[in-house]
């Protein structure tokens, strides 16, 4: 029986599970938590702690197709300065409430396109936010670049406001395939945006590729793969797109009848893994690839690999405060979102609140299966000895746990009394093995393709 056959035999083709950037997903989110409970677990941050920081800015001036994001598109910079207002109102009362001390580990903005903003704005929101709470030592500041929309100004402002990583979306440089995601983005420019980044002293580099795109094949993405080599990057997102029309209307634009079958994603991914293999990347996770010296290839060899709605990250700090519309928080206590309508998260701050709008109180075994299933995308397994020290349970409970994850993907998963291991040929089974821990009702949300 070849792999493929073996892997349709478990529902990989067919089945539809979540990412698990959180645990509960966001689906499971309920609007009894509000700004009363943000700002409460904001105020339980230890004094002198470290935290991350994500700032969403939602605007694009164009919309592409393929994106779920929550964006909105503009030609205006009204909007853009509305927005940065509001945002301003949004840090001075996160920094009311902070205990003292607090300091960053980590700050990213994403979107939408932070390089939208204007190069006055840049430096507004950055001053703003250091002046609320300052990079701690060794921090990453990171942003999402958009190449089509960057020029010497904004980048020059990003660059005095204390930038170290550029995370540039990619997705394919075949002609055809952007054409048809209505994201038009040639290799030169993109090229052209790193060469800008580096001579300004940007080392770190991350580049986000989809899989699973219209019309793609193997010798398209591959020649994707090689193009995105030559420019250097240190860290690599591969993406599988996640057709879902149904919540993202812009998706509609998208023939159906062009994208690629499941089991044809699965072989577009593994072309596209194996040439990062052979440059020298380290596989991280499911879909992340990094140099060896990069802080995600340092962080899975140390044990330290954690993951959160950005993916997979090396930061360890005890919570993610999310500002802007639609971003969301995780705090030891658990989740809290901000409204996702622009106009909804606006009109809550400028009266004098938070926009808190829903999220999720853990309670029950959440945090236990939470770092389970965190344990699974992140290691491919269960070091059932090392999590019983941390989570207070013997050993013989956790494996109780594990057994019939491992009995439904048998073949696949390897189960002694210290370890579950998923064997690398049942990799592609990660998210599915992963919801055997998850103990809410699937069935009501609508998530991505398991491959």
């Amino acid at each position: 029986m070849t792999t493929h056959s073996q892997l349709s035999r478990l529902g990989l083709f067919d089945a539809q599970v979540p990412r698990y950037t959180s645990y509960p997903t966001a689906p499971h989110f309920n609007a009894e938590i509000g700004a009363g409970s943000f700002a409460g677990w904001l105020g339980t941050i230890r004094p002198g702690a470290r935290i991350s920081l994500y700032v969403h800015v939602p605007f694009c001036r164009r919309l592409c197709w393929f994106c779920a994001c929550r964006t909105q598109g503009t030609q205006s910079e009204l909007p853009l300065r509305a927005y940065v207002a509001t945002l301003k109102a949004e840090i001075a009362m996160m920094a009311a409430v902070l205990p003292e001390g607090v300091a960053l580990s980590r700050l990213h903005w994403g979107g939408g396109t932070p390089t939208f903003l204007p190069a006055d704005l840049v430096t507004e929101l950055a001053e703003a936010i250091f002046a609320a709470v300052p990079l701690g030592r060794d921090a990453e500041f990171s942003v999402e670049i958009d190449p089509n929309e960057i020029d010497a100004a904004r980048l020059d402002a990003l660059t005095a406001a204390g930038m170290t990583r550029a995370s540039i979306g990619v997705q394919d440089f075949d002609a055809r395939i952007q054409r048809t995601i209505g994201r038009d983005q040639s290799f030169e420019i993109t090229r052209s945006a790193v060469e800008a980044l580096r001579a300004r002293g940007i080392e770190s580099l991350n580049a986000d590729l989809v899989y699973g795109l219209p019309h793609q094949t193997r010798a398209g993405i591959a020649d994707t793969v090689q193009k995105l080599l030559s420019l250097g990057p240190d860290r690599v997102a591969l993406y599988g797109y996640a057709h879902v029309p149904w919540m993202a209307r812009r998706q509609q634009m998208i023939p159906a009848d062009s994208l690629p079958r499941p089991e044809e994603r699965l072989d577009l991914f593994e072309a596209a893994r194996r040439l990062f293999v052979w440059d020298g990347f380290d596989e991280i996770g499911i879909d992340h690839f990094a140099r060896p010296g990069d802080g995600l290839a340092r962080a899975k060899r140390a044990g330290t690999l954690r993951r959160n709605f950005q993916g997979y990250t090396d930061d360890t700090a005890e919570a993610l405060v999310g500002l802007g519309a639609s971003s969301i928080s995780r705090f030891p206590q658990g989740y809290a979102q901000n409204a996702p309508a622009t106009s909804d998260y606006s009109k809550a701050v400028r009266a004098g609140g938070f926009a808190t709008a829903r999220g999720h109180a853990f309670g029950g075994d959440d945090l236990l299966r939470g770092r389970l299933i965190e344990a699974v995308m992140c290691e491919f397994g269960l070091d059932l000895a090392a999590l019983s020290r941390e989570l207070g349970l013997s050993a013989a409970q956790l494996h109780a746990l594990a057994a019939p994850v491992a009995e439904q993907f048998d073949g696949f998963v390897d189960l002694t009394d210290s370890r579950l291991h998923i064997r690398p040929e049942g990799r592609p089974l990660t998210r599915m093995i992963a919801r055997g821990f998850d103990a809410y009702d699937l069935s009501k949300a609508g998530h991505s393709s398991a491959v």
